[in-house]
């Protein structure tokens, strides 16, 4: 017994530094060194050999989780109470940690790396503002289904709810907006609510998850565990689908004289595009996508009509109108794409699959609804389907289609249908991000799309300044891609500061930018129901001028910035077009740089308009062609 004792005392001491173990073992040699207590050291050191008495920091635990969840870019911005993380990072060569230069844009190119990777976008942030600037992309990765786990720091437990310096309830603020948010309360929950987070954010319809951690958490020491397994009550996403319903949905369908597939952002999240695409082959069964579908079957596809919805093709719009069966797969029919809803297919049968159990006769009641995943459900409706045979209805939908084309040809010079045409012939499956406003309904309108992952965009929330940020995480992501961010001049300049980010980092980016000098969505909808009271849209606009004014001429202020100058300010390359037959010429130019963002500014008609255009509160077949 005396010689066993000193080996069994140098284990503890040499692997333990918890009090517990040392209190009993000063009393183990008081006492003798009796058996009773040594078998309770034994136990002691059983627990510190698989771990669970092996203390590190908070700290330790958080970059524990990110590799063991596979994290390889963390997009962070530091400050006080998240200072522990970072330094904990510090030298984690296998973690890439990204700077951008404002929490806003940093929540957006995680956002762009996670939808053109599949993988979860992390985000790093201090407690206060730094929270509070990631609130407005939490809420457009909520509408657009992106898996995001965002950690905030917060100020110490002790410390929370006296209005303490840079204390939010940031858990308060973004719960309606986010899949879950949660703030750590003890250091012995940090590894579960960790692992849940992740898992929540990747699982069933996947969304932001916000982990809110007490800066005295992250101090505090604790089990080095991190669990293998998840379960979560109350919380089982759905991995089957109801064959019952299939059985009808394929009924139904066979019983069609005018069959359409409504394709949304569901399939391209659920990587199901072969199986849609043959499914409509299959089927013989023609195709829309609303702007988050855009991709779910190649654009160039037989079958294929168009978006739906406010800008939608006349095609697509009047096919919904006269459908008879309507089979929709990962959207949540909200407003941009139904038009006056009482009004909405009203001549279908619908059947709606989607993840989602809430998005389902939430706007739309429908006849045959199926909680699925897109690519579970594609492959059981293939296993079934067969020839519909209904050739009428598909030369009926053709000649809509070739009759009423989208285009501008009613314009003349520079255009950004030209743009986008010259990216297509140009450019084999680039990554295209947008903005929000006129250039991003002409990407939808133009660009074509041959698979998933490959067109971002902010569908749901329609955030300005979402295009250029999500472009540096689309690079990052996919380095041996070519990126394409199009922005108009008004959403550029929202986060115009991440051209430093993106020139430390080298991204060889082009970035394009249609400038007419307005706000040009919301000028349209002054020019067309406002009698041309362009009420705070003219980014010409100086002190001096008209405040009334209605219309743009000569007599303009010069446009302020210079994007050119700007680029070239931050070490980026910059060139102006102003006329079509530059285009190509200005992509050679920035094809040739590979070691920092091009950025070209296209000159386009100051009063372009996106059409079709369906006024709010009409009905689908409702559109303005022209104005």
């Amino acid at each position: 017994m005396q010689k066993v004792l000193p080996c069994v005392r140098a284990a503890v001491w040499r692997f333990c530094r918890h009090r517990v173990v040392r209190c009993v073992w000063n009393f183990t040699v008081r006492e003798g060194g009796s058996l009773a207590y040594l078998a309770v050291l034994c136990a002691i050191c059983n627990m510190i050999r698989k771990g669970w008495c092996c203390l590190v920091k908070g700290t330790e635990i958080i970059v524990k989780a990110l590799k063991e969840e596979g994290v390889e870019i963390l997009f962070g911005y530091p400050g006080g109470q998240a200072i522990d993380i970072f330094d904990a990072l510090y030298g984690e060569d296998s973690i890439e940690v990204i700077l951008p230069r404002h929490e806003q844009a940093l929540i957006h190119a995680a956002d762009g790396y996670a939808r053109s990777t599949g993988k979860v976008g992390v985000c790093l942030v201090t407690s206060g503002p730094g929270a509070t600037n990631l609130v407005t992309g939490i809420a457009t990765a909520n509408y657009d289904s992106v898996p995001l786990v965002c950690i905030t720091g917060q100020v110490p437990l002790g410390l929370m709810g006296n209005d303490a310096f840079q204390e939010v309830d940031i858990v308060g603020i973004t719960n309606s907006i986010c899949k879950y948010a949660v703030t750590v309360r003890t250091r012995e929950e940090l590894p579960r609510i960790l692992k849940e987070a992740f898992y929540i954010a990747r699982t069933g319809r996947p969304g932001p998850v916000v982990v809110d951690i007490p800066k005295d958490i992250q101090q505090a020491e604790g089990t080095s565990e991190y669990p293998s397994e998840v379960s979560i009550r109350g919380y089982k996403p759905n991995e089957s689908v109801h064959m019952g319903q299939i059985k009808k949905a394929l009924s139904m369908l066979k019983r069609a004289k005018k069959p359409l597939f409504l394709f949304g952002g569901g399939v391209n999240i659920a990587g199901a595009n072969e199986e849609v695409t043959q499914l409509a082959e299959t089927m013989g069964v023609p195709v829309i996508t609303t702007i988050m579908g855009k991709g779910a079957i190649p654009s160039k596809h037989e079958l294929y009509l168009g978006n739906i919805g406010i800008h939608g093709s006349y095609a697509a719009n009047h096919a919904v109108s006269a459908c008879d069966v309507l089979l929709s797969i990962g959207t949540r029919f909200n407003d941009r794409i139904t038009g006056k809803i009482s009004e909405f297919a009203k001549n279908a049968k619908i059947i709606h699959i989607d993840i989602d159990s809430a998005s389902i006769s939430k706007n739309i009641v429908v006849d045959v609804p199926i909680v699925a995943d897109a690519k579970l459900a594609a492959e059981k409706l293939l296993e079934s389907a067969s020839p519909l045979g209904v050739t009428g209805w598909m030369e009926q939908v053709q000649k809509w289609k070739k009759d009423y084309p989208v285009n501008m040809d009613h314009y003349q010079g520079l255009t950004p249908e030209k743009v986008i045409r010259y990216i297509n012939e140009r450019f084999a499956k680039p990554i295209i991000t947008t903005d929000v406003g006129q250039n991003q309904l002409w990407t939808t309108q133009y660009i074509d799309m041959e698979s998933n992952r490959h067109f971002l965009t902010s569908g749901g929330l329609g955030t300005m300044g979402y295009g250029f940020p999500a472009a540096i995480g689309a690079q990052l992501g996919n380095p041996d891609s070519t990126v394409i961010a199009i922005s108009g001049d008004g959403g550029m300049q929202m986060n115009i500061q991440e051209m430093a980010t993106a020139v430390a980092l080298e991204l060889p980016l082009i970035l394009v930018v249609f400038n007419n000098g307005y706000l040009g969505n919301v000028r349209q909808w002054q020019k067309i129901f406002f009698d041309k009271r362009y009420s705070s849209t003219c980014l010409t606009y100086r002190k001096s001028c008209q405040r009334n004014c209605m219309k743009a001429d000569e007599c303009c202020p010069k446009y302020t910035p210079d994007f050119v100058k700007l680029a070239e300010s931050y070490d980026a390359y910059g060139i102006r077009v102003c006329d079509e037959a530059e285009i190509g010429k200005a992509f050679d130019y920035a094809l040739q740089h590979k070691d920092a963002p091009t950025l070209i500014e296209f000159m386009i008609e100051r009063e372009a308009d996106v059409f079709p255009m369906v006024p709010t509160g009409k009905t689908l077949d409702e559109m303005i062609m022209d104005c």
